[in-house]
């Protein structure tokens, strides 16, 4: 594959150290919070980038004492998407360079198996979102179980302004089910940026927050859920990501009434109803 030459508007692709492109901080008991960490690059998913969020997942999983994950971007941007000065360049391992069939649909599905990790991770995420969420970037966010943004933050299903379908990394499945079918057809076909004002009003994110506090506001949420029983928590979201593909509100509440069977046998309901009683915070079963 050639190479194309790099020059002032043309950023080199990425070199950083493996480890460095997400940062994973324990920030409060429980509470973790992972860091894209390429800001020079509005935190571009470079091959780099997505291994190290793929690591960091596997660090979150081995971890028990995490109840809650907190996803944010270092710098301006959450996350800008794929990074395109690397892809062009053709950096990479020859597996993962989109140039062959098969290379291509490697390096595609190391990028949508983060949408499906992140859905299957026991613990609730929670994205703080600042500037750009664009492409990769809005997936990751749409992915997440929360999403809270500060008035910087710029969303859009950028895939169909390069070239491609609209439709990628999950996004299709992803943005109807948050936002309903209509809106979803409008950002997808149009790739048009909606600011936080916009996402907030159609149900996008959770709820906007003044510049520079996304994080903060995070951490306020993943307090409230890491307050609650763990196994609870974890068959919530299992269970609500569930529901959404089921195709019966009988075949939901059947879901639902095994769960709750199963939860009240880790003795929480009986803490939670003991701490009640006595006026203390409870103290809930690890998972």
């Amino acid at each position: 594959m050639a190479k194309t030459r790099t020059s002032p508007t043309t950023p080199a692709p990425s070199t950083e150290a493996p480890g460095t492109a997400v940062l994973v901080e324990q920030v409060e008991p429980g509470i973790t919070k992972l860091t894209l960490n390429r800001p020079e690059r509005l935190n571009a998913m470079s091959h780099g980038l997505i291994d190290d969020l793929h690591a960091a997942l596997d660090a979150v999983i081995a971890d028990r004492t995490c109840r809650v994950v907190i996803l944010t971007g270092a710098g301006r941007g959450f996350c800008a998407g794929l990074d395109l000065a690397e892809t062009s360049a053709g950096a990479g391992s020859p597996d993962r360079q989109i140039g062959t069939p098969a290379g291509g649909m490697r390096a595609q599905q190391r990028i949508t198996s983060l949408v499906t990790r992140m859905r299957g991770l026991p613990h609730p995420i929670v994205a703080a979102v600042n500037g750009a969420a664009a492409g990769g970037g809005f997936a990751l966010a749409l992915a997440s179980d929360v999403r809270i943004a500060d008035t910087t933050a710029r969303f859009n299903a950028a895939f169909v302004k390069l070239g491609v379908s609209g439709c990628d990394i999950g996004v299709s499945w992803l943005l109807p089910r948050i936002v309903g079918a209509g809106k979803a057809f409008d950002l997808m076909l149009t790739g048009r940026l909606i600011d936080a004002a916009e996402a907030d009003a159609m149900g996008l994110v959770s709820r906007v927050v003044p510049q520079g506090q996304a994080v903060d506001a995070a951490l306020e949420t993943a307090r409230l859920i890491a307050a609650n029983s763990p196994f609870g928590v974890w068959m919530t979201k299992e269970v609500m990501w569930a529901n959404l593909e089921v195709g019966s509100l009988g075949a939901a509440i059947d879901l639902e009434n095994r769960t709750q069977i199963l939860s009240t046998m880790t003795g929480d309901l009986k803490e939670a109803a003991a701490a009640f009683i006595e006026k203390r915070p409870a103290h809930f079963t690890p998972i």
